[in-house]
């Protein structure tokens, strides 16, 4: 009895322990962290929403974004920007560390939140926009082309206007694609403050105001607040990292050889397996990337040449064309809004030179085993010599291995105890020559 109720009351202190800690948690002023490095694809939004609503839910006095990034997708953006718009914390975009960037759709991004802030020696700006079809980098006339323009800048002098900055040097960025650093950015009024690290900036964020969506002016109280960081999850992670143009070639490069290799070689099981895994995977990058579809049946064609190859033998010219359409399809597969989605040149080289050098060695393998003479079945007698047993006159009978067969001589008549040279079978009969002397 005793013992249970020294359990019963370790029970209580405990619970009471984590509802003091959780209180003073909830009390002492804390900063949300999340982080982006890399291309704007549909993977961030989720990442980008879990990091608003959980700030939102623990009441934090505000969302930092740290960001570093080349550009991305004007959908994916979009979202990203609604997010931060409706969110009822206030949002930090803080292009950092130093050295990183905030281009194309970063631009649009930094120009959204709340409060704009870089970090030393980096760069903000170039944020024309580039039409992207079902064929990859679309051609526009010149009227879809103002069209496409002037939406991009009025969005962007919207988003300067909502905060206060500079409409103009935002509505350059997208019209003549200007860019400025972070000192130029803060004398030009596009970002409001300069900050070295995480440290300073909520140093720096303590007692300033901020207008909210729906008019509210929120004071951020962030004097020694707690930094609180919010990573991806390993799934986030996995998705985003496989969301990249390489990736998604080189999961495509790998399906490509599983399947081919599992084609030549039925029931090696395992190349199939890796080989359907990295395809699926491929699909899930593709399906989330600017893809030129014509990239992708240039591929699909290479592959039909390769395999083509190897069962006809045409003596190269399916392995040439396979390799043009490979080079080809690789080089447009991603042509889109930014170079980011494009394939590294070096990495369409490594690919194409391992499936080139592996279609021949499988060809050379084929054409080897094809040209060997045959070690079974009635090929394997063709050439071999045998002893008459009963004189050939033209029929009689040999001996081989053992074997007697009837046999039918294609040279006259042959004595008992001549050595022959098997010609030709027919059935169960063997066509032979007299073995010359010396052979």
């Amino acid at each position: 009895m005793i013992k249970i109720r020294r359990i019963i009351l370790a029970l209580v202190i405990l619970l009471l322990g984590l509802s003091i800690g959780a209180s003073v948690y909830a009390q002492t002023p804390h900063v949300d962290v999340i982080t982006i490095k890399g291309t704007i694809n549909p993977v961030l939004i989720d990442y980008v929403e879990r990091g608003i609503e959980q700030a939102e839910d623990n009441g934090a006095q505000a969302l930092i974004i740290q960001m570093d990034t080349p550009g991305g997708l004007d959908t994916a953006m979009r979202d990203i920007i609604q997010l931060m718009v409706n969110s009822r914390v206030p949002v930090v975009v803080y292009v950092a560390p130093s050295g990183a960037r905030a281009a194309s759709a970063g631009v649009f991004i930094t120009i959204a939140a709340h409060v704009a802030v870089m970090a030393p020696n980096t760069a903000i700006g170039a944020a024309h926009p580039v039409a992207i079809s079902e064929e990859g980098e679309a051609g526009m006339s010149e009227t879809m082309e103002a069209k496409v323009v002037n939406d991009a800048a009025a969005y962007i002098r919207s988003l300067a206007a909502t905060h206060g900055r500079n409409m103009e040097w935002a509505e350059n960025a997208v019209r003549e694609s200007v860019s400025a650093t972070e000192r130029e950015a803060l004398d030009l009024n596009v970002i409001d403050m300069v900050a070295p690290d995480l440290e300073t900036l909520i140093l720096q964020l303590d007692g300033r105001q901020v207008t909210m969506l729906n008019n509210e002016v929120v004071t951020l109280q962030t004097a020694n607040a707690i930094i609180n960081d919010v990573p991806m999850r390993t799934i986030e992670g996995f998705l985003y990292a496989i969301a990249d143009p390489n990736i998604a070639y080189l999961l495509l490069s790998v399906a490509t050889l599983g399947i081919m290799v599992e084609i030549f070689n039925p029931g090696l099981i395992f190349p199939g397996v890796v080989g359907g895994v990295s395809l699926l995977l491929a699909f899930y990058s593709l399906g989330v990337l600017p893809v030129n579809y014509a990239g992708i049946l240039l591929i699909v064609l290479a592959i039909g040449l390769f395999v083509g190859e190897v069962l006809t033998t045409t003596f190269g010219i399916f392995t040439v064309g396979g390799v043009v359409a490979l080079v080809i399809g690789s080089l447009i597969l991603f042509q889109g809004a930014s170079p980011v989605f494009r394939v590294d040149p070096w990495l369409i080289a490594t690919v194409t030179i391992i499936i080139t050098g592996a279609l021949s060695f499988v060809i050379h393998r084929a054409v080897s085993i094809h040209r060997r003479q045959a070690k079974t079945g009635r090929e394997e007698l063709i050439g071999k010599t045998a002893a008459v047993k009963i004189a050939l006159n033209p029929e009689g009978t040999v001996f081989y291995k053992g074997e007697r067969w009837n046999a039918v001589s294609e040279e006259g008549e042959i004595k008992p105890g001549e050595e022959v040279i098997i010609s030709r079978v027919d059935g169960l009969v063997l066509y032979v020559n007299k073995k010359q002397p010396g052979k």
